[in-house]
């Protein structure tokens, strides 16, 4: 290619990107991994401006959503935010509860499933006769005493206690909420097991996002967006990518701060987050 062709190609916005240089060299593309709620939107309301913004970097990355959400399955899910507006397919979508069910299935498990009714379309026709493992996501109608204590009294018997994620909290309409993490966090108390988690901030879970994009996405240039330091960014970045995080959703004062200097981003919103990696600013 000649050098005029390669300018042409590394112009992005008025800004010549060193980095698509080098993936355009190593036949690699630079993707962007994105958190839905609190990141484009909160339950049924689209964040200001997230879908304007999702559709200027379409233009530029390869784009995958990849999400802890498990209080409702994916056709649910992808029903909520194409109804705030956004153009999303589903097979973009890709859940802790999938990865959930993989896992499951993969180590031929019989799940106790401590899931929101909402989600346990995701996990139809998987065997959960005699458990032997025990399955927590985000399920407030199951989070009672008489619940909590099977899950308890099967895992202090030798079944798996597999966490969809250990989020602390999410944000809904009416403020924060506590999330899966506390009460897996519980029995973790009581049993002295150790959960497996399969969902953010695990780098499996990254990596397996990524890959449904294709073999050629460059990770270390591949960017995750979310409202969660740690789940979210400094995930991204323990798996080798990098991270920014927007100040909508759960994102609390001084959340920045958990995330190393040399490596913070954090921007407003979505569409600020857009614009820096149109940019080429991302550190």
């Amino acid at each position: 290619m000649s050098p005029k062709g390669l300018k042409g190609l590394s112009l992005v916005h008025g800004y010549q990107d060193s980095r698509l240089i080098s993936s355009h060299w190593n036949m690699k593309r630079c993707a962007a991994l994105i958190d839905l709620n609190g990141t484009l939107h909160v339950e049924d309301m689209a964040i200001p401006r997230a879908a304007e913004a999702l559709e200027r970097l379409r233009k530029i990355r390869p784009v995958k959503f990849v999400t802890n959400t498990t209080k409702e399955s994916i056709n649910v899910l992808h029903n909520r935010v194409t109804g705030c507006g956004f153009r999303i397919a589903k097979d973009e979508i890709f859940t802790s509860l999938v990865a959930a069910r993989n896992f499951v299935e993969q180590r031929k498990l019989r799940p106790m499933l401590m899931l929101a009714k909402e989600a346990l379309e995701d996990f139809e026709g998987i065997d959960t006769s005699n458990p032997n493992a025990v399955v927590v996501g985000l399920a407030p109608s199951e989070f009672h005493f008489e619940k909590l204590n099977d899950a308890f009294k099967l895992v202090l018997n030798g079944a798996e206690l597999v966490a969809v994620h250990k989020g602390r909290y999410y944000k809904r309409d009416d403020g924060l909420a506590l999330g899966p993490g506390p009460f897996v966090a519980a029995i973790e108390y009581a049993t002295g097991a150790k959960a497996v988690v399969v969902g953010k901030p695990e780098s499996a879970f990254f990596r397996m996002g990524a890959s449904t994009l294709g073999s050629d996405i460059d990770l270390a240039n591949t960017v995750m967006i979310g409202d969660d330091a740690k789940d979210d960014v400094l995930g991204a970045i323990n798996c080798g990518m990098k991270g920014i995080l927007v100040r909508t959703g759960k994102y609390r004062k001084g959340d920045e701060l958990q995330i190393p200097q040399e490596r913070r981003n954090c921007v407003e919103s979505f569409a600020e987050a857009v614009d820096i990696i149109e940019n080429g600013a991302v550190l």
